[in-house]
Formats: C-alpha cells, sequence, structure tokens
C-alpha cells in the first residue's frame, strides 16, 4: 500500500488553487457539460496541475478525477487503492465569486477515504486527515490545529443544519422540519462544495443533510477529514458509512453526523 505524504498533497492542493485564483481575478468563460453542470479554464488549469504533481510522486496509483476520461467500473473494479480528485469543487460558487470553492484530493483504499486534503484557495484554509492520525485545520499562516468533534444533533437541544446555497431541496426542507417538531432548536447555515463536511467535522455545524446528488469526488477529500475528526458519513438508507468505487459513482443520499 502506498505511503502517504500529506505534505506534497497539500502542497498540489495549494498550487491548484494558485492556478484557480488566476482565473478567479478575471473574466472567464464557462461552458456547459453533458451533465448540465458548469466547466471553467479554472477547472481544466487545476486538474493539470494536481495530475502532474500525482504522476511524479505516485507513479503506481491510478487516478479518478471529475475532469478525466471516465475510467470503466471493469477497469477500475479491482483496484484496492486510487487517488479521487476534484480539482474545483463548487464551480457554481466559483462561478458566482462567492468564494465557497474547494480543492479536493483523497486516497481511497478498499472503498473508503483513508487520507485527503480539502483546500479552500481565497483564504488559504486547508484541512487535511490521514487515518489513524487525525484531522487537522490549517490556515494560511501555517497555524495547524487538530479537529474534533462529539456533538450528535440527536443528542443536542440545539442543532445546527449545514446544506448547500445550490443545492438545497424540500427533503433538507423536511428534515429540518422533523428536528423542530422534536423540540430542538435549528439553526440554518449555509455553505459551497465539500466546505459543507467540514464545518461539521471541525463543530461549527452539527449535521448536514444531502438529500441531493452528488458524486465521489465530491466528498471523498472532505470524508477523510470528517472521518479522522469523529464524525461519519452515512448513506440515509443502509446506515452505512459511504462507500467509493461503486459500479456508478454518483453518491446515494446521505447524512454528515
Amino acid at each position: 500500500m502506498t505511503d502517504i505524504d500529506l505534505d506534497k498533497i497539500a502542497a498540489a492542493a495549494r498550487a491548484a488553487g494558485a492556478e484557480i485564483l488566476e482565473v478567479y481575478g478575471r473574466d472567464f468563460e464557462v461552458e456547459t457539460k453533458a451533465d448540465d453542470s458548469p466547466l471553467t479554464e479554472a477547472d481544466r488549469r487545476g486538474n493539470a496541475v494536481i495530475m502532474d504533481a500525482l504522476a511524479t510522486h505516485y507513479p503506481e496509483v491510478p487516478v479518478i478525477s471529475e475532469e478525466n476520461r471516465e475510467v470503466p467500473y471493469e477497469e477500475r473494479r479491482g483496484w484496492r487503492e486510487f487517488w479521487l480528485v476534484d480539482p474545483l469543487d463548487g464551480t457554481k460558487e466559483f462561478v458566482k465569486k462567492n468564494g465557497e470553492f474547494t480543492v479536493n484530493i483523497a486516497l481511497v483504499r478498499d472503498g473508503a477515504p483513508v487520507a485527503g486534503v480539502v483546500y479552500r484557495p481565497v483564504d488559504g484554509t486547508l484541512y487535511s486527515a490521514e487515518s489513524g492520525a487525525g484531522a487537522f485545520k490549517i490556515t494560511a499562516g501555517g497555524r495547524a490545529m487538530k479537529i474534533f468533534n462529539d456533538r450528535h444533533y440527536s443528542t443536542e437541544g440545539e442543532v445546527t443544519v449545514v446544506a448547500s446555497r445550490s443545492h438545497l431541496t424540500p427533503e433538507v426542507e423536511s428534515f429540518v422540519a422533523g428536528l423542530r417538531g422534536e423540540g430542538k432548536s435549528v439553526e440554518f447555515l449555509s455553505a459551497g462544495s465539500s466546505l459543507k463536511l467540514c464545518l461539521v467535522a471541525e463543530g461549527a455545524a452539527t449535521v448536514y443533510p444531502r438529500f441531493g446528488p452528488t458524486m465521489e469526488w465530491d466528498t471523498g477529500a472532505a470524508h477523510a477529514v470528517v472521518s479522522e475528526a469523529g464524525r461519519r458519513v452515512l448513506d440515509r438508507e443502509t446506515g452505512e458509512d459511504l462507500a467509493y468505487n461503486k459500479e456508478s459513482l454518483l453518491n446515494p443520499w446521505f447524512i454528515v453526523e
């Protein structure tokens, strides 16, 4: 199995972030992919930087990236480990220029994320985690703080629910109504991209219900952070931890708790 050097992965995320910010600071064109999601020059440039870094440091480990060709399941089904990359998670937030987008890089092993970095280019904040080593939030100035959150929404009288600015669904609204029906005081916190999972990991939010479509690359890196911070990302139907390298890379509905 691959020996992980999170410093190298964090450096790749920061380098990709620098490319993304160069595009962010000027006018840019927005294309539409086949699934109607947006695509920009920043997505491509960030992906190129990450792919180059992974090829340099981990040439033997395959990669699944949102911006690469789709890898057929028959080709990847036997992979014990692989890198899972979203070079620009939150392209809609990027286009809106609200700053709530991230660079996500995860190492998945036997169907579970065992390491990950989530980098927010606009303020230089980086979340990182490795299995057994804990989760950390690192500021632009280099200050590292270990994060751990033992709050669970079912035992809290006051619940902070985090949800997406771009993907709020009636099912999430129903979830919030259910909490209030139990007599809980609910605060609603909006955020974009994988930052939503990181907010639960660091304790700024209590729960994140995602009852809408996401892909594995949207969650992998932040899932690693959540797990090492003491929380879980659960399939809403089965109650099991979210699994990776499925035949379909589309995630089921899930709850971060």
